[in-house]
């Protein structure tokens, strides 16, 4: 069984990812039995070793699909922010265009109306 999902690599960046579930990796076995113990003591295991490795997969699978799951929400919450502020960074620059250009349409009507009142005054001059 395979588990596919998406794998943050940055705020702005993602990439597929996959993850063997079932069967278990023989190799990321032996590499677990290879790793020394945290610890100077051993963990006393009193259960029989059927039901206790069993329990472990088990949570093995769990935690396997929560960080796929997890991972994947942080990737698309993450290409969604990266979106939305693209998005507020476009709106503000049309913003801008669009106050300028009132500001340029209000500066040549009062322009248009002082040249009335102008050349009105001049008419009324020379008459």
């Amino acid at each position: 069984m395979l588990l596919f999902y998406h794998r943050a690599l940055s705020a702005v960046a993602y990439e597929p990812a996959w993850q063997q579930i079932l069967p278990l990796d023989r190799t990321w076995l032996a590499d677990l039995e290879q790793r020394p113990w945290q610890s100077s003591a051993l963990p006393l295991v009193s259960m029989a070793w059927e039901p206790l490795f069993s329990a472990v997969i088990r949570q093995y699978l769990l935690i396997s699909l929560y960080r796929a799951t997890v991972e994947s929400l942080a990737s698309e919450n993450a290409a969604r922010l990266t979106s939305m502020q693209a998005a507020e960074k476009n709106i503000e620059d049309r913003l801008a265009e669009l106050n300028a250009e009132y500001r340029q349409q209000r500066q040549n009507a009062i322009t248009g109306e002082l040249l009335d009142i102008v050349s009105g005054f001049e008419a009324l001059n020379q008459a």
